[in-house]
């Protein structure tokens, strides 16, 4: 089974996103991961590595796809050690 990542950082346009894009994926063909990089700070440079640089964002097949924009990365991780 392929595996689906979802990165978020708790806000509303993330969470909006995120109930849309986890009910449109076929669950028979993807484990979804839904990431809370505020609540779990230790995955933003696992996020950042994979090409994430705003949130929220699906990693699908190695691929990034940024879905509208809720913050940069560097807002978040401003957040989180700020």
């Amino acid at each position: 089974m392929k595996k689906a990542i979802f990165y978020h950082a708790g806000c509303a346009v993330c969470v909006e996103a995120e109930q849309q894009v986890l009910h449109a994926l076929d669950s028979n063909r993807y484990e979804v991961e839904s990431v809370h990089l505020a609540q779990n700070t230790q995955a933003i440079d696992q996020a950042e590595q994979a090409g994430v640089r705003s949130v929220p964002a699906l990693l699908l097949d190695d691929v990034v796809f940024h879905i509208n924009f809720g913050a940069s990365l560097e807002e978040v991780k401003g957040a989180c050690h700020g």
